[in-house]
């Protein structure tokens, strides 16, 4: 049965930034599907009633404090995984994330932790999950989760539009290298509602021209980032690597603006 292949029946997948929003929506999503799941992110409470949701399903659970921007953390994590359950089959590099901020605001400190948080504790958290996949069952899946900011130009997001763009290119990249044994692609997310949507979708006005402007007329629900992982994540996709999906309700433009302003004179 070809639906057999999106079953991810006794494998373990890992989570970052699994306490909330898409985060949490693949997590239980690919619990569904039949995974153990870990997730990890810097809230433990956060983190615990996911693991209740999953252990509802069937599945084992664990939550692992973690700080992606820690390298010590990133080891603990895989680490705590394979040591409870004894396996590493797939990673969803999903925490990230910045604030808007005009470019000539954009300080050095913030365009670096944007950078940090976004493309280099993926990359690093993908080498040492690739490790531990390749030792435990040989193969495995890397999803990492982007945005569309890395290829629509959008005013006040220098910093995570950059971010995103080398989170990308990271994904290509490393997909060659780790074929094809892990396969490593990224999902090119849109709008969805969850808190850092929250502004917008509460204000009418704002609201309304966020789905004028997306062709589908709605934002995202965690579920359809979801059902996109649980495809890269699983067999369904065994041909599928270095590729960037976009999952975006139809955009080509940006669904919003943030204005920054003009550069004049001093």
């Amino acid at each position: 049965m070809i639906l057999d292949r999106f079953r991810l029946d006794g494998q373990v997948a890992i989570v970052t930034g699994g306490g909330m929003g898409i985060g949490r929506g693949i997590a239980v999503g690919l619990a569904e599907a039949g995974a153990d799941i870990v997730v990890a992110a810097r809230t433990g409470s956060d983190l615990d009633e996911v693991v209740r949701e999953v252990e509802a399903r069937g599945r084992k659970g664990l939550a692992v404090v973690t700080d992606v921007t820690r390298t010590e953390d990133l080891h603990r994590l895989v680490a705590s995984t394979v040591e409870t359950l004894g396996r590493l089959d797939v990673l969803i590099n999903n925490a990230g994330g910045t604030g808007p901020k005009p470019a000539m605001s954009t300080s050095e400190t913030f365009f670096e932790r944007a950078l940090r948080f976004n493309v280099t504790a993926p990359f690093l958290l993908t080498q040492i999950a690739a490790r531990a996949m390749v030792d435990t069952v040989g193969a495995g899946s890397v999803v990492n989760i982007s945005s569309r900011s890395a290829d629509l130009v959008m005013s006040s997001f220098v910093a995570y539009g950059a971010a995103k763009a080398a989170l990308n290119k990271m994904t290509q990249n490393m997909a060659v290298e780790l074929a094809p044994r892990v396969r490593v692609n990224a999902i090119g997310v849109g709008g969805v509602a969850t808190r850092s949507l929250e502004v917008v979708l509460t204000d009418e006005a704002l609201r309304a021209q966020f789905e004028a402007n997306t062709p589908m007329r709605r934002a995202g629900e965690p579920e359809d980032i979801a059902c996109a992982a649980l495809y890269l994540a699983s067999s369904a996709s065994s041909w599928v690597t270095g590729k960037i999906f976009h999952v975006d309700g139809g955009c080509e433009r940006p669904a919003m603006d943030v204005p920054a302003p003009a550069l004049e004179p001093t």
